[in-house]
């Protein structure tokens, strides 16, 4: 499991879809969802660390790359 798609296609197999608007809080709901797989004992830790590494990857560049501008359009610390 090396991208979002893997995780998504992981989810699918247990019918759980995820489409909240924005794609951070997809990947949010998708680290949730994917908690309450390992907890209910559907998927093995292998599986469960190998997502959540990947989710927490995509998480964190979607903080650092997409979040550089804020509501006006401008650089965040620009007037």
């Amino acid at each position: 499991m090396r991208t979002l798609y893997d995780v998504q296609q992981l989810l699918k197999r247990f019918d759980v879809f995820v489409h909240v608007g924005k794609r951070l809080w997809d990947i949010e709901v998708m680290a949730l969802e994917i908690d309450n797989l390992y907890h209910a004992h559907v998927i093995s830790k292998k599986l469960f660390l190998q997502a959540k590494m990947v989710l927490n990857r995509e998480h964190h560049y979607e903080e650092t790359h997409h979040n550089i501008f804020n509501v006006g359009g401008k650089q965040n610390g620009q007037s």
